[in-house]
Order: C-alpha cells, then sequence, then structure tokens
C-alpha cells in the first residue's frame, strides 16, 4: 500500500458514546436562547454517537462518522436509549434547614396562605431553622440534595439565598453555597436573594430591610464574591415594584445580574420590571400581563416557568407557557426546589410542564437544558452537545426523547457523565456511585 493510500490513523478519546437511537445536540446555527418554533428543534441524530477526552466533547455526529475519526478504551453502547444534554435547573433554593410538612398539610386542608401564616407556619418556620444551622450543617444538607439531583440527571443548578434574611445569615447561605461548588460534582451557581421576604424583626417595614439589603447585604455578598445573581420578590405583599427596581439596580451597580421572582401570586408588574432593569431571567409569572410577556420578548429576558411550584402550592394555575412562547419568550425550566416545594426531579418538572401548560417534549427539553443554561450564563459551556463545550450528558434508558413527558414518576437516567467522568451508572447497582469533584 503506498504511503498516500494509507488510512489516516484514529484520534484517542476518554469515552466513546455509539449507537443511540436519539442523539439530542439542542445544536442550532442561531446563538441566543430558543424561542418559537425553534424550541422543536433538538438536533436529532440517529445512531448517534460522541468523542469525550479531557472532559470536553471532541466529536460528535453518527456512530460510523464518530468512530472513523476516534477510538476509545471505554465505550458505552447506548443502542436503543437517547443522549441528551445534562439537565440546568435554573432555580433552586438550595439551602436550607428543617421542613414544611405541616404547612402542606394545612394546604390539603384548604388553608389560606393567611392561615398558615397566623399558626407559625410558612417560610419564616425555614428562616428561623436555618438561622439556627452552622453552615457546616447547610453543606452536609446541601451535599445530600446534590446527589439526589445528579441522580436524576441535573448537572448544574442555581442556587438562591433568601432564608437567613439578615446580612450575616445570607452571608452563610451563600458560603455553604460557594463550598457545594467547590465539593460536588454538579456545578452550583449562586444567587444573593436577601430581599426574598421581610424578616419578622422588622415589623411589616419593608422599606427599611430594604434599605438593609442595598446598604449592607447586597455590596458584602459582592465584595467577598459570593453571587453572581441578585434576585428579589417582586410580588404584592412582600415588595413593591419601586422596591425590586432599587434591590436590583444596586446588585447591577456592583456587578450582580438581576433576577426576578415575578407575579407569582398576583399581576403585579414584575415581568415589566424584568424587561425594565434587563434582568437575565424572569421566574413564576403565573399572573404576568401581556404587556409583560411582549416586554420581556423585546428585551430577551428568559421566562423561567416552575410548575412543581404551582402544583404543591395547589392553586390550580399554571404560567401561560404556549403565550410565552407563541410570543417569541425563551422559556426555561425549573424545579423551585425548595422547603415547601421539595422536589428534586427535573424529569418531572419535564412531564408537568406538558401535562399542564401544554408544551411538547421537545419545548420542555428545550427548556430543562440550553435555554435553562441561558438563564443562569452557562450556555458557552454547557446546554447543548457540541465540540469544545463541557461533556455534561446523559443516556436515557428510553427509545426517544417523546418518552420525557410521557413516562413520569420513575427515573429513566441510565448513565450521567459528569465534565467528561461517569459520575452515575445505574445499571450497576452494586457498585457506588461516585459523585465528588475530587474523586
Amino acid at each position: 500500500m503506498s504511503k498516500a493510500a494509507r488510512p489516516k490513523a484514529r484520534e484517542n478519546a476518554d469515552i466513546l458514546i455509539v449507537n443511540a437511537k436519539e442523539l439530542l445536540t439542542l445544536a442550532h446555527p442561531e446563538s441566543g436562547p430558543r424561542t418559537g418554533k425553534r424550541m422543536r428543534e433538538l438536533g436529532v441524530v440517529r445512531d448517534g454517537a460522541l468523542a469525550i477526552r479531557e472532559g470536553r466533547i471532541v466529536g460528535v455526529g453518527t456512530t460510523r462518522e464518530v468512530q472513523r475519526i476516534f477510538r476509545a478504551g471505554y465505550v458505552i453502547n447506548a443502542q436503543g436509549k437517547t443522549v441528551l444534554p445534562g439537565f440546568v435547573d435554573p432555580h433552586t433554593h438550595l439551602i436550607f434547614a428543617g421542613s414544611r410538612e405541616n404547612e402542606f398539610q394545612m394546604r390539603v386542608e384548604g388553608a389560606s396562605p393567611m392561615e398558615i401564616s397566623d399558626s407559625g407556619n410558612g417560610i419564616l418556620t425555614t428562616v428561623r431553622e436555618t438561622r439556627r444551622a452552622r453552615v457546616e450543617t447547610l453543606v452536609e444538607l446541601g451535599l445530600e440534595r446534590l446527589d439526589d439531583m445528579l441522580t436524576h440527571g441535573t448537572t448544574t443548578a442555581e442556587a438562591k439565598s433568601g432564608y437567613g434574611l439578615t446580612t450575616s445569615d445570607e452571608l452563610k447561605i451563600l458560603e455553604a453555597t460557594k463550598r457545594l461548588n467547590q465539593l460536588h460534582s454538579v456545578n452550583v451557581v449562586s444567587t444573593l436573594m436577601g430581599a426574598n421576604a421581610v424578616p419578622p424583626e422588622f415589623g411589616g417595614n419593608s422599606e427599611g430591610y430594604v434599605d438593609l439589603v442595598v446598604g449592607e447585604m447586597v455590596p458584602k455578598a459582592a465584595a467577598k464574591g459570593l453571587a453572581e445573581f441578585c434576585d428579589v420578590s417582586c410580588e404584592r405583599g412582600v415588595f413593591s415594584l419601586a422596591q425590586a427596581k432599587r434591590v436590583l439596580m444596586k446588585g447591577k451597580s456592583v456587578g450582580l445580574k438581576p433576577k426576578v421572582h415575578a407575579d407569582q401570586t398576583g399581576k403585579l408588574g414584575g415581568a415589566e420590571v424584568a424587561a425594565d432593569v434587563g434582568a437575565v431571567s424572569a421566574e413564576h409569572l403565573i399572573f404576568s400581563s401581556v404587556q409583560g410577556i411582549k416586554a420581556m420578548a423585546a428585551k430577551g429576558v428568559v421566562a423561567v416557568l416552575l410548575p412543581a411550584v404551582a402544583f404543591s402550592m395547589m392553586t390550580g394555575k399554571f404560567a401561560d407557557a404556549r403565550l410565552m412562547i407563541d410570543g417569541g419568550v425563551p422559556v426555561a425550566l425549573g424545579t423551585g426546589f425548595d422547603s415547601s416545594c421539595w422536589v428534586e426531579n427535573q424529569q418531572l418538572v419535564i412531564a408537568m410542564a406538558c401535562h399542564f401548560m401544554r408544551m411538547t417534549p421537545a419545548e420542555a427539553i428545550t427548556a430543562a437544558t440550553i435555554n435553562a443554561a441561558y438563564a443562569v450564563n452557562r450556555a458557552s459551556e454547557v446546554g447543548s452537545l457540541e465540540i469544545g463545550k463541557r461533556a455534561d450528558l446523559l443516556v436515557l434508558g428510553v427509545p426517544n426523547h417523546k418518552f420525557l413527558g410521557y413516562r413520569f414518576g420513575v427515573n429513566l437516567v441510565d448513565k450521567v457523565i459528569k465534565n467528561g467522568r461517569l459520575v452515575v451508572d445505574r445499571e450497576k447497582q452494586d457498585e457506588p456511585i461516585f459523585m465528588s469533584k475530587t474523586e
């Protein structure tokens, strides 16, 4: 054989995944979060494969194409299965102590939010328990929760503070969040939400508490490098439009990107505030006005919808995802995990989005991957399976993407690969699951 005719030597990879019934790349030639009909474009590759080297994706295509270029000592056969990006959860309150099962029973029995609050239950129950907890305890609790999230396919998660409501306690929560990001495989994105509620020691003086948030809490969190985002609860009876804007603009002035809890309990105008301040995302949005949705679309604000929160609150009303998608708003999905909505499973959230908000499985997958990555400023690294991106991906034991939403109540994850390492393998139940970054 002449030198010119010799076959080119294949490149070495660390891991090859081959023979996927469907490989969902979520790649798209246009940049930015997906909107409208683009949310249904999953970049499906039949008989798909990808190659991983040094924690990054180095090859994507059909099995034949990828194996022609790459070889690896470790090969995962995904025959009959679906491969897709790891889920990104763009809205959690990961760090808290205690629980609120008594409040849950009261809701089941028909108690109103006022009755729950008057009984001593509600958010301030969690605030009391979290203030008592040491940072080491909060880290231990967070590690357990991240284990559950990772087992169900979440590889990146945002974590909001908001259960301290004093400067020292909010910084304690953010410090626990920082440690979790250092210790666990799941990448944790930190958000300061000191303006989550008015603490009891302020006696309903919301303006006085906002003074504390903008005068002390936000600057200290930024100076210590403990947060990337600043969030606020813009709701009637919590913080007004003017107060919310004041908190967010202070955050922007010290380098914290704005997010907004908006229009969860009533039509106040939080969506409009999100557009006005150029927020990265607005979240909940159950009662948002048409004008607010249009303003968000014009500014490219990501709508983070939380059907599990609406479900847990038993209001019977969900955000109008169809109006937002058809109106050009990029929609993301999050669990809304907190002490009153205890769900770590993005698969279940996808199912709820399909059943309660009439999102198609493809739209919901887009919302839980690439659009969610945009909502936490991580889309350059995760959310799609493209050459150069971090190798965060899932192998699901189902033959196509439509099973997400269609089959629910069980964990569909077979394997999770995080930063190019196999961290969850449910097919080998007798072997340990390694989840730490230092393993």
